[in-house]
């Protein structure tokens, strides 16, 4: 008994330890070709460079500055539940081309227009006075530019002698009503009086002032000159003639302009204009006035733009009461828009323009980037109205953006080149030529290896 023992343990073991062997190899087999499958599937189409995403590679290869190419496989351009275009980027690589983010917000934009103005005459309040009829200066009471005239000064007398002769038919008609206005015939008395008015009006729209008028009537005595008074409040910024000087009504005797108010010229452009209507309110400051902030509206908007600088001018009305504001002078304005947009915003540097389209890059997950096309609004203070594309609490990219558009545009192409009936991962070669033939042929040399152009057969 004890030598069949013997003699059956040593088989035994022989036995367990060649079934062992048998399933550790039978294991070890297993995972090899699970693993060599998963390296088969995932062999990279090419390799590109990680700052320059055109620059691209058949085998492993390192840029100018030692970094290595990014791999790109089939599946990286060809997801089934990614929209064309979406990119896939390492957090290393993410780091090192400088990626940026921001969230869309919802708020309420708003803006200040600024530009450079220029002070003028409020036309509504510029006086030109010309003589209603021919004569001679006689005296010049106010003859200095510069001087502050009120309201019915006066400012010089003309002989003229139709003067003479209009109240000469003054004094007649009123000594003929006197006669007649007695008379028992009603039409004689009525005749006379419409004589008399008329010769009265004849002289009020010569400008006879109404003391000499009274005058006139009072004394019935003949005034040689006529005084000419201003019609209205200013400062004399003109004078047309001297005293002996020959007049007609052609002449400009003064241009007298009232600056309690001055207008400001300015331009905006045209991007501006949607945000200004009439009323808004407007600050200036001058260096003429240091320290003063003069507050003012916007009065009129011009309905064409400037030919050659291509804005669009605006006219702002400031009280000047102080007399601190000069025709001529240049001063910084601020117009506040009155007008408010709200809107789903983000910053303009986001925005990827190209061609006839704008689009942004969304962070569907870290490290994977979906490219949009957006339709946008207005833009204020670094900040662009979103009206399509993207909601509020999305996240954008901000940094970086053109290199990944650049990835987003060859991974697109690289996606195109897949037919159709096949699956993610398998690309159309029947009108490739050999990779590995192109690859001996042109692209590898003993230690040395050759960047392809992204124009290159092997990918779009």
């Amino acid at each position: 008994m004890n030598k069949s023992l013997i003699i059956a343990a040593p088989l035994l073991l022989a036995v367990g330890l060649s079934g062992g062997y048998w399933l550790a190899t039978r294991h070890q087999s297993e995972t090899q070709n699970a693993a060599s499958s998963t390296t088969t599937s995932k062999i990279p189409l090419f390799y590109r460079s990680p700052m320059n995403p055109s620059v691209t590679s058949p085998v492993p290869a390192k840029d100018a500055m030692g970094m290595d190419y990014v791999p790109v496989y089939a599946d990286d351009s060809n997801g089934a539940t990614s929209p064309s275009g979406t990119v896939k980027i390492d957090p290393v690589t993410e780091q090192n081309i400088g990626v940026r983010t921001a969230v869309a917000t919802q708020e309420t934009l708003s803006h200040i227009i600024r530009a450079v103005g220029r002070v003028a005459y409020d036309e509504e309040k510029l006086v030109r006075l010309h003589p209603k009829t021919e004569g001679w200066i006689e005296t010049l009471r106010v003859d200095k530019t510069g001087e502050w005239v009120k309201k019915d000064d006066d400012l010089l007398s003309i002989y003229s002698p139709q003067l003479v002769v209009s109240q000469q038919e003054y004094i007649l008609a009123l000594n003929n009503l006197k006669a007649l206005e007695n008379s028992p015939i009603e039409d004689i008395r009525r005749g006379a009086e419409e004589l008399l008015n008329s010769s009265r009006e004849r002289l009020k729209l010569l400008d006879v002032p109404p003391h000499q008028l009274h005058d006139l009537t009072r004394t019935h005595q003949i005034k040689k000159s006529l005084h000419i008074h201003t019609p209205a409040a200013g400062i004399v910024m003109n004078i047309g003639a001297r005293e002996g000087q020959y007049v007609t009504p052609a002449t400009e005797l003064y241009m007298i302009a009232d600056l309690s108010t001055v207008w400001v010229y300015a331009d905006i452009y045209e991007y501006e204009l949607p945000w200004v209507k009439v009323g808004d309110p407007v600050e200036m400051q001058l260096a003429g006035v240091p320290g003063r902030t003069f507050k003012g509206h916007l009065a009129y908007i011009y309905p064409y733009a400037e030919p050659k600088t291509r804005s669009i001018k605006v006219r702002l009305a400031f009280d000047n009461s102080e007399l601190l504001l000069k025709p001529d002078m240049y001063a910084q304005v601020a117009i506040m828009a009155s007008r408010q947009l709200k809107a789903v915003t983000l910053p303009s540097e986001a925005i990827v323009r190209s061609g006839t389209r704008e689009q942004v890059f969304v962070m569907r997950a870290p490290g994977k980037f979906e490219p949009r096309p957006v339709t946008v609004g207005l833009t204020s203070n670094g900040r662009v109205a979103v009206l399509e594309g993207v909601k509020a609490g999305e996240e954008v990219v901000t940094s970086a953006q053109f290199l990944i558009d650049s990835e987003s545009k060859l991974r697109e192409a690289t996606a195109k080149m897949f037919a159709p009936d096949q699956p993610a991962g398998r690309m159309n070669t029947s009108s490739m030529p050999n990779r590995q033939e192109s690859n001996n042929a042109d692209h590898r040399t003993e230690g040395k290896v050759t960047p392809v152009q992204q124009g290159d057969h092997r990918h779009d």
